[in-house]
């Protein structure tokens, strides 16, 4: 018998860039890493099966919190959580990694609603004669978490109805809806390249990071192409094809980013790359934001057949400007389906701010996202007194959350208007994002929507689970370990035994 919650496999979509971060390691100990499955089982109270998976994986089962709960309806979850299916360790704060976003999530779909849209408009102080605008076009940004070449090419288009075909002013970058220091904010390690640390942006444009791909046929060379695309970018392909495994084909192509004395993007390959490796891509952080946001809408504004004679610089939109065309981006439901599916941070991080521009007032700070999220959880009584949310994408050291405070927000999300919409945005077990490779042959696969975590000290789930026998719960498991890589099987076994024993 199926559950309520089952549905046909999502569409994937657009991927997103960057996951792992490095949180710092927590002092263990050796309590558990030796105890036998049956002492375990009676030390904890877990199932047999969930009891030699931890087992094999030599954690502490003092490092891993776990929750299982039937899914209750609205009023009697407004009462009092269901009584757990299955609790170990779960009101001890945890680093939950990624599965953050789902506080992110469930606030924004109440304050902000589904249907919300970010709003990039562009004005002017010049003169409009002949279709060439004399002056600067001035582009004000509000954080939208998905501006893709598929959606900037929109507002060119808006802008070239308004009358312009040449700009032979600048570009000026209006970023004032974030507070001071946002952008600033320093990476979680020292992968400065790294997609996953790009900062949030008023202005945020394709994630600030480019995705080169590779393809090689033998005899015919090595193909390289790039997303989004920009104007100018050169690609110094400087790569040959050749046999053998595929390896650690990325070291063997010495990619290198750099910008010229123009400050154009120029990309650097040299070395062989392995036929067998098929088809690969390297996603890298663009090295400057203004740079990035200016090639790229020169790119689609060329495409479009007009002419931009200018540069780039940061500014506001001055007193007395007149607005020329304006956008409103993909819905907040569109957004969460990929910030969830793909865990992409920097679209979390967008949304979150966004949070406290709208409750609070703009400009937008990591403080006024907070207290809009503290004070929408205290308007739902869902009272967390040991969550930290820092930045709202879980990439963080600091942020903190309990499993059972986990549990309980998944409960509240599924029996909101929007609970469906929060539930489908999250991977589908063996079929879509960050959990398509995942108990791809098992019975709950196609079966569970469930967010995933990762940093190097932690993994995580969170989610719901229709059963075998019809019924549907909610599912939360954190490992924090600096060996948490080995409690994936024990996450797995957990979907697993609640797929196929949870009555």
């Amino acid at each position: 018998m199926r559950s309520k919650f089952l549905f046909a496999p999502l569409l994937c979509a657009v991927c997103a860039l960057g996951l792992i971060g490095a949180p710092q390691s927590q002092a263990h100990g050796k309590q558990a890493r030796h105890r036998p499955p049956h002492a375990l089982a009676r030390h904890t109270g877990l199932p047999p099966q969930l009891a030699r998976l931890l087992a094999a994986s030599r954690l502490p089962a003092a490092h891993v919190s776990l929750y299982v709960a039937p899914i209750g309806d609205a009023d009697a979850t407004r009462r009092a959580s269901p009584r757990p299916l299955l609790s170990l360790n779960a009101n001890l704060p945890r680093n939950s990694a990624s599965t953050m976003k789902l506080v992110t999530t469930a606030a924004s779909l109440d304050l902000l609603g589904p249907d919300y849209r970010w709003r990039t408009a562009t004005y002017t102080d010049g003169v409009i004669e002949n279709r060439v605008l004399h002056g600067n076009l001035y582009v004000r940004g509000t954080g939208d978490p998905k501006l893709v070449p598929e959606e900037m090419v929109k507002l060119v288009a808006d802008i070239r109805d308004a009358g312009i075909d040449r700009i032979d002013g600048d570009l000026v970058l209006d970023r004032s809806y974030y507070g001071p220091g946002i952008r600033d904010g320093g990476p979680i390690d020292d992968g400065l390249d790294r997609p996953y640390n790009v900062s949030p942006d008023p202005l945020l444009y394709a994630f600030k990071a480019l995705s080169f791909s590779f393809d090689a046929s033998a005899g015919q060379g090595v193909d390289i192409s790039v997303l989004p695309p920009l104007s100018p970018l050169t690609i110094d392909n400087g790569l040959t094809a050749v046999g053998g495994p595929c390896g650690d084909w990325l070291s063997r192509i010495h990619p290198r980013l750099e910008a010229d004395a123009n400050g154009a993007l120029v990309a650097h390959f040299s070395g062989g790359y392995p036929v067998s490796c098929g088809a690969q891509q390297w996603n890298v952080a663009a090295p400057d934001a203004n740079q990035f946001f200016l090639d790229g809408f020169r790119a689609l504004w060329l495409a479009a057949g007009g002419q931009l004679d200018g540069g780039v610089r940061d500014g506001v939109v001055p007193p007395g400007a007149r607005l020329v065309a304006s956008y409103r981006g993909q819905t907040l439901a569109q957004a969460i389906y990929d910030m969830n599916k793909f865990s992409n941070n920097v679209m979390a991080r967008q949304i979150f701010l966004t949070l406290g521009a709208r409750e609070e007032r703009p400009p937008a700070t990591l403080d006024k996202a907070r207290q809009a999220v503290h004070a929408w959880l205290a308007q739902a009584r869902l009272s967390m007194p040991g969550l930290v949310l820092d930045n709202g994408s879980g990439l963080s050291r600091r942020a903190r959350i309990t499993a059972a405070d986990m549990g309980r927000l998944l409960q509240y999300a599924i029996n909101r208007p929007t609970g469906q919409q929060f539930m489908q945005s999250l991977p589908l077990v063996g079929v879509d994002g960050t959990m398509r490779n995942r108990l791809r042959g098992d019975g709950v696969s196609g079966n569970a929507y469930v967010k995933t975590g990762t940093l190097d000290d932690v993994r995580a789930i969170a989610g719901y689970v229709g059963t075998a026998a019809g019924s549907s719960y909610v599912v939360v498991g954190i490992v924090n370990d600096p060996q948490a890589r080995d409690g994936i099987a024990l996450l797995n076994g957990l979907l697993d035994w609640v797929y196929h024993h949870a009555p």
